[in-house]
C-alpha cells in the first residue's frame, strides 16, 4: 500500500538529549537529536465516534519515541531511526511509519544546517 491509502498522524520536532555517535565526545557529552515521526493508520472510526481508543495517542507516541532515542547509545543515527520505527510499530493501530532522525550538531567540519536519515517501515509481517 502506498501512503495515500492510509490516514496519517505526524509529530514533528521531538527533541531528545542523547549520547549517540562514533566519537568519544559525542558519547560523553551527548547532543540534541530531533525526531519527526509519521504513523499511518485508519482514523475513520475515531473521527466518527470521537473516541481515543480507536486511534494512536500521539502523546504516548511522542513519549515512547523520546525514550527510544534517549537510551542505549549506539554509533549510527540509522540504528536509532530503526529503533524508533520498531517502537512506533508496536502501537496496535500503526500499520506503517516514517521516521526522520535529525542530528543538527553532528561533528562536520564544514558549515551545515542539519544531518538526517529518513526511513519508512511497514508493520512486521506486512
Amino acid at each position: 500500500m502506498n501512503d495515500s491509502e492510509f490516514d496519517a498522524i505526524t509529530v514533528t520536532g521531538i527533541r531528545v538529549h542523547a549520547h549517540h555517535g562514533v566519537f568519544d565526545d559525542e558519547r560523553e557529552n551527548g547532543q540534541e537529536f530531533v525526531v519527526d515521526i509519521t504513523v499511518f493508520t485508519d482514523v475513520s472510526t475515531a473521527g466518527e465516534n470521537d473516541d481515543l481508543a480507536h486511534t494512536v495517542h500521539y502523546g504516548e507516541l511522542a513519549e515512547a519515541v523520546a525514550e527510544a532515542v534517549s537510551t542505549s547509545p549506539v554509533d549510527l543515527i540509522e540504528t536509532v531511526a530503526e529503533r524508533v520505527a520498531r517502537t512506533a510499530l508496536r502501537f496496535a493501530r500503526v500499520q506503517k511509519t516514517r521516521v526522520t532522525l535529525h542530528k543538527p550538531h553532528a561533528p562536520i567540519s564544514v558549515p551545515f544546517d542539519d544531518v538526517s536519515v529518513t526511513i519508512t517501515r511497514p508493520e512486521p509481517g506486512a
